[in-house]
């Protein structure tokens, strides 16, 4: 198992070009937040837009609007009970679960639309409807983000055998498209085609309801934005920025909060621009 360093920062955010505009930055659509869970499609979306995406929508309960308007207007936002088939195939990254809830539907929609050659990203709610209704997985390019019991729901692996690499190893294998797995965790392992990264940095201070969102956000973002970067050190680098700012708060914070982490991140990506 590799650990992961800075390192993966300075090989993965660029230095944006003279010529360009919101489409060259990618096409980002979060899926999720009923009425009592809007919160974490609005941390999605922090996420996502300060890490970078050039164009982020909101499918979710119509209670939601107002919120997301007024928290990140950067952001548009539909109904997700409307039919989301266009939507999904105009976006260049999808992001399915975060406060979700038990809309089967919607995610059994979602996954009927994704193309081949687009990203998905499970995370949350969808991954629990994953597990429980024994959904096949589309043919895209996935990446889950699965906590540890949500990776137990779904793979089978109890939580004390997860510290065992083979054991997650073998139901990754078991999943053909054979997806990128963020392993949230006290540190976070990450599965991929090219091998088996762990993250050495972050701490207590995370242990915050959202920090999954935003680290779910933070994914679509970096995929989104650099479209011609190998998916896996997107992901990476993904990861690595959301623990390496909230260490950095909690230099001289108790807690970081979650839209903390959000806030932070266009001045922290700047250091590594290159």
């Amino acid at each position: 198992m590799e650990k992961l360093s800075e390192k993966i920062l300075y090989q993965v955010i660029k230095k944006r070009t003279n010529e360009s505009h919101k489409g060259t930055y990618g096409r980002v659509l979060i899926i999720g937040g009923t009425q009592q869970f809007g919160g974490a499609v609005i941390m999605n979306a922090m996420a996502a837009v300060n890490s970078g995406a050039g164009l982020v929508t909101v499918a979710t309960d119509p209670s939601n609007f107002t919120a997301i308007h007024s928290r990140i207007p950067e952001t548009m936002v539909m109904d997700f009970n409307d039919d989301l088939t266009h939507a999904i195939q105009a976006s260049d990254i999808i992001l399915i679960g975060s406060g979700l809830g038990d809309r089967l539907d919607i995610v059994e929609a979602t996954f009927s639309a994704v193309f081949a050659k687009q990203v998905l990203i499970v995370d949350g709610s969808a991954l629990t409807m994953v597990a429980k209704h024994h959904l096949s997985w589309p043919k895209s390019r996935l990446i889950l983000t699965p906590h540890q019991m949500e990776w137990q729901r779904l793979s089978g692996v109890s939580i004390d055998q997860q510290s065992f690499e083979a054991f997650n190893i073998l139901a990754r294998e078991k999943i053909i498209q054979k997806p990128i797995i963020v392993l949230k965790q006290f540190h976070t392992q990450i599965y991929t085609n090219k091998g088996i990264y762990e993250l050495p940095i972050g701490g207590p201070h995370q242990a915050t309801g959202g920090m999954g969102d935003t680290l779910a956000g933070i994914i679509a973002g970096f995929a989104a934005q650099f479209l011609l970067t190998p998916l896996i050190d997107t992901t990476l680098a993904a990861v690595y920025s959301h623990s390496a700012i909230a260490d950095e708060l909690a230099q001289k914070q108790y807690v970081t909060l979650p839209t903390q982490i959000s806030a932070a991140l266009p001045c922290f990506m700047k250091r590594y621009a290159n």
